[in-house]
């Protein structure tokens, strides 16, 4: 993992390409990223995911 860096996907997004980016950097496909992020956020009450991807979406530089 080492020289990789987290960015946000321009050709696989939805919305900002947040969810795509992070699934590209740990190399899964995105629409298991995607399902994987609705769930914790859903299933969690300590994992406030909407906040979380709205601060990605300013944090993360563009790919």
């Amino acid at each position: 993992m080492a020289g990789r860096i987290l960015r946000k996907s321009r050709s696989n997004r939805m919305i900002s390409g947040v969810v795509a980016g992070i699934s590209e950097y740990f190399g899964i496909d995105p629409t298991v990223g995607r399902i994987i992020f609705v769930l914790v956020s859903v299933l969690s009450v300590a994992f406030p995911g909407i906040l979380v991807y709205i601060i990605c979406m300013f944090v993360m530089p563009e790919e």
